[in-house]
């Protein structure tokens, strides 16, 4: 996920800007998609060049859960605009994660038997998109904006980052409690800065320059750290080895690139009445890759992290096709 604000609020937010209100470049790291591959080629050769060790990934992933990325969120979430965004958009993208995530779940229930955190990353892996580093350059160049990735993006910041890392960390330990389910979400960093970034967007705070600098300088820092460890994580061993969750891998990534853009489109066409532009603009976002962040997530808990590499993997070589498949019978 990268720091890129598609909506502003008029006014508002935190970070640098300039004479217009709006985020300045210094501000923003905008990474071009372009650019992914070639972050994850740099940690992949890292590691077999032994430049980094395996040790490495680990301080990684734990900087960018408990350090960049709340940075990242919080600054993604306080520039953005809730309310424009609660359109027929985020509806339409909660309740297609939702059947996708519940269709996993279903299945690992009745064909894996996987646990609950394992279950939980691979829901999460079939139905959390790329909607930030790969969805905004896509969306200009196959509707000419970016205006509904926004929408996307605040739905999975706000509402499934929550809930998922909410089950790991309740799965994760020994026994499950009523304090512990309800005090989880308040002790997981990236929850914590997304409610914080929903709260100063919702009531117009900007926060002090001597506060904002810092946060925009760690969330910089955000994309580079994860894709290096995603990269570190690549040479471990190769992906969709037998016996090594092939099955749940192969799986998620069909509902991700498959299900879930024929889902999006029942759903718009058929339940929200969209057409034209806007549903194949729906549909796109539908069929983009799975996020990185769902690798990021699993990580610190050490729990379904091969599921969550290797569907990032695969949906990333096949969303190109797929993509060209949904443009062609959508449009």
């Amino acid at each position: 996920m990268v720091v890129f604000v598609p909506q502003l609020r008029p006014g508002g937010g935190g970070g640098a800007r300039g004479s217009s209100g709006a985020r300045s470049p210094a501000s923003t790291s905008h990474w071009p998609c372009s650019r992914t591959p070639a972050r994850r080629a740099i940690g992949y050769l890292a590691a077999r060049l032994r430049v980094l060790g395996p040790e490495v990934q680990g301080a990684l992933t734990r900087t960018a859960f408990y350090v960049t990325n709340p940075a990242l969120l919080f600054t993604v979430v306080a520039g953005s605009d809730i309310r424009a965004a609660l359109g027929t958009d985020a509806p339409l993208a909660l309740l297609s994660a939702a059947i996708v995530g519940l269709l996993y779940c279903l299945l690992s229930f009745l064909f894996f038997r996987r646990p609950v955190a394992e279950t939980a990353v691979g829901a999460m892996a079939s139905s959390y998109a790329n909607a930030n580093n790969i969805g905004i350059p896509v969306s200009l160049y196959a509707v000419g904006t970016a205006q509904h990735v926004a929408p996307v993006l605040l739905v999975q910041i706000l509402v499934l980052a929550p809930v998922y890392l909410t089950i790991l960390g309740l799965a994760s330990g020994s026994k499950i409690s009523w304090r512990q389910l309800l005090i989880q979400p308040f002790t997981n960093p990236m929850i914590i800065a997304s409610g914080l970034g929903a709260a100063a967007a919702l009531t117009g705070w900007n926060a002090p320059e001597l506060l904002q600098k810092p946060i925009d300088m760690l969330a910089g820092a955000a994309v580079p750290m994860v894709l290096l460890a995603f990269g570190l994580s690549l040479a471990g061993r190769a992906p969709l080895q037998k016996g090594d969750s092939r099955t749940e891998t192969l799986v998620a990534t069909f509902l991700k690139i498959a299900a879930m853009p024929l889902i999006v489109w029942v759903l718009g066409r058929f339940v929200f009445g969209l057409e034209g532009q806007h549903l194949l603009a729906s549909v796109i976002m539908a069929a983009l890759p799975t996020a990185q962040n769902v690798f990021l997530f699993a990580s610190p808990y050490g729990r379904g992290m091969t599921v969550a590499r290797d569907v990032i993997l695969c949906t990333t070589v096949l969303s190109v096709g797929a993509l060209l498949v949904v443009a062609w019978l959508v449009h």
